[in-house]
């Protein structure tokens, strides 16, 4: 199987910033282990503008365009840094893809893209995927990771998509206010209701929401592949999910 992994600044890292190291080195070690079934594995990670902020001492998240630019700059290469001292851990070899959402929309640079993955991955490597904060501004704006996964599933061509955040799935409402809302384990199809429901980020690290993870649930299920939204505290839930088990909220892929 082949595997999109995207995990969310709020998985990755503490309130202030931090890289949460339990719950980074416990992800990385249980998507070694799914590589090491024979699967596939791409990740897009998040947290390179939280890492630089912290490494920079800022005492709060960059407001405008330069400084966040500065501080991803700051942050990639910490992350990159974790990421491969813990899977090296492991034997596995990571390469960093930092690319935009208009490289990945079509035209000669998805396909110069994807013809990079294709190779990574069928040399066993496991390509870790960021969008290029430095020189874009679009995404920087929209905090939109989600949408940019999404896009890096279809060009990819992978069977599932995985989005770990910090809440368990889709619910039928709000849980943090409403206290009757019951997680949805199955969507076939995303109705005008499940977007209504759909709110903002609410850790206030992160900048994604649920809004944005059911617009790249509809990219990915218009292309054939199946997407998870799923709690990135429980790392080990990602053997449930690749399994087809039960785990958060499971969109289902239109047949093509």
């Amino acid at each position: 199987m082949r595997t999109v992994i995207k995990i969310g600044t709020s998985t990755l890292t503490y309130l202030n910033g931090n890289l949460n190291l339990k719950r980074f080195e416990s992800l990385c070690k249980v998507i070694a282990d799914i590589k090491n079934a024979g699967n596939q594995v791409a990740v897009v990670s998040s947290g390179a503008i939280a890492l630089g902020k912290s490494k920079l001492g800022l005492s709060a998240r960059p407001a405008d365009i330069p400084s966040k630019q500065a501080a991803a700059a700051v942050g990639q290469c910490e992350l990159m840094c974790f990421y491969d001292r813990e899977f090296s851990r492991y034997h596995h070899n990571v390469a960093q893809m930092l690319v935009t959402a208009e490289d990945l929309r079509g035209g000669e640079r998805r396909v110069n893209f994807g013809n990079t993955a294709e190779k990574l991955l069928s040399m066993g490597a496991l390509p870790v995927i960021n969008e290029n904060d430095t020189v874009a501004t679009a995404e920087i704006s929209a905090g939109d990771n989600d949408t940019l996964s999404a896009l890096v599933a279809v060009a990819v061509k992978a069977d599932l998509l995985i989005l770990l955040s910090d809440i368990d799935g889709l619910y039928t409402a709000d849980p943090h206010s409403d206290k009757t809302a019951r997680l949805i384990p199955v969507v076939e199809n995303i109705t005008a209701e499940l977007e209504s429901a759909a709110g903002g980020s609410v850790s206030g690290v992160g900048t994604g929401g649920m809004a944005t993870k059911l617009q790249a649930a509809k990219i990915c299920t218009a292309a054939g592949c199946d997407m998870v939204i799923a709690n990135g505290a429980e790392p080990e839930n990602l053997y449930k999910i690749i399994a087809g088990e039960s785990a958060g909220t499971r969109f289902t892929g239109k047949k093509i």
